[in-house]
């Protein structure tokens, strides 16, 4: 199979998945009206699926660095629907806390695993890994729409229906293992070559990972509810807001890949961080209709950097590819969730501005933290050996 193909199949699959961390925040505005949930309460349901998903992601990232579980890719991506299906259907919050967390466990079960197998299949490239992450970000940008279009006709007894693209994505990461498994058994090159670890760097990274992902996930879960409230217009207005959000992703992700022919992968993070952090305040401060606009570009800062962190993670770290997958690309969007419920709880004492208001602070920290680090080297694959000419042996 083409190294192209290989990596569209793996972008589809990871979109499939992706659209389960996203469906999460879109279900929300449909607990608050179908049960009456309170910001609190809602935080825990974001909470349930990131706390499980951050503890996970590392151990799951270990575990890939001592065996190969190209298995996982499919089992995973059921499971993070299999959670996401079951989750409407009982009025128990408890319950519902249960199967978003069995969700939450798929999802880090799918990260490391295929981030590991993404660059395999993309033999290091950096342009591969920010296609397979835009599969990921086209998924959530996909998720309030999926979301709405089933649970706004039927309610939340309709969410067993939100199964269908796990069921998908499982598929389409069959031929690519196959693949794979061919190249290993035909005795082909399968392996980058490894350099030395930068443990510092890594840490500084994934420091700065954590800020993202706080922002990120802070919005994702409360955006919509601010978007109604501050628009009107019901939940349409929440919805074309969180849409907004997770398009932008697309289009960073893109972008960032591009950027970084230019300049180098630090440099276009840093600068990225500063533009997400000038539009948060603008998502938070500025009224009426501009707020589109200023979530538009908060996406963009927000994603330029992400398939770049993944990569960095990894040349940062290359000696544990897994573990640096897990932490850059699984916590992206999982540890943010701790700090969901403190948002939850500012709201519902003060008011969603008050509560969102500290995430302007959340970039301005990883651009600090971007300041320190430096563009690491990438280790270059020896030539394979020339055969010697006949008249030279």
């Amino acid at each position: 199979m083409r190294r192209n193909t290989s990596i569209t199949l793996l972008s589809a699959g990871h979109a499939c998945v992706d659209l389960y961390q996203g469906a999460v925040a879109s279900l929300v505005p449909f607990f608050v009206a179908e049960r009456a949930y309170s910001y609190a309460a809602v935080s825990g349901i974001v909470l349930a699926a990131s706390l499980l998903s951050s503890v996970a992601q590392p151990v799951f990232g270990v575990l890939t660095d001592r065996w190969a579980m190209p298995w996982l890719l499919p089992v995973s991506t059921l499971l993070g629907g299999l959670g996401i299906a079951l989750s409407g259907l009982s009025g128990s919050y408890a319950l519902t806390l249960v199967f978003v967390a069995v969700s939450g466990l798929g999802v880090a079960a799918y990260h490391p695993e295929s981030a590991r197998v993404a660059r395999l299949a993309s033999r290091g490239s950096h342009s591969g890994m920010g296609w397979f992450s835009l599969g990921g970000n086209l998924g959530f940008a996909a998720a309030p729409l999926v979301v709405t279009a089933v649970v706004a006709a039927g309610g939340l007894r309709l969410t067993p229906l939100l199964v269908l693209p796990a069921l998908v994505g499982a598929v389409l990461c069959l031929p690519v293992l196959r693949a794979l498994e061919r190249q290993k058994a035909a005795g082909a090159r399968t392996e980058v070559a490894v350099g030395a670890d930068d443990r510092a760097s890594f840490v500084k990274l994934s420091l700065a990972v954590v800020c993202r992902s706080i922002v990120f996930v802070g919005l994702s879960t409360f955006l919509s509810l601010f978007a109604t409230e501050r628009m009107g217009g019901g939940t349409a207005a929440g919805t074309a807001a969180l849409f907004v959000l997770y398009l932008g992703g697309a289009v960073g992700s893109v972008l960032g890949g591009t950027l970084a022919h230019r300049w180098d992968r630090v440099t276009v993070a840093r600068r990225a961080y500063l533009i997400a952090a000038g539009s948060v305040a603008g998502v938070v401060f500025v009224p009426g209709p501009a707020m589109y606009l200023f979530v538009a570009l908060t996406s963009a800062g927000l994603y330029v950097p992400f398939s770049l962190q993944v990569t960095l993670g990894q040349d940062y770290l290359p000696s544990r590819i897994g573990t640096a997958s897990g932490i850059t690309l699984g916590l992206t969007v999982s540890i943010g969730g701790l700090a969901s419920p403190l948002i939850g709880s500012i709201a519902d004492a003060t008011s969603l501005r008050t509560a969102l208001a500290p995430l302007v602070l959340m970039p301005v920290l990883s651009w600090l933290l971007f300041r320190t680090l430096p563009e690491p080297a990438v280790p270059v694959p020896p030539e394979p050996p020339v055969p010697a000419r006949p008249d030279q042996r």
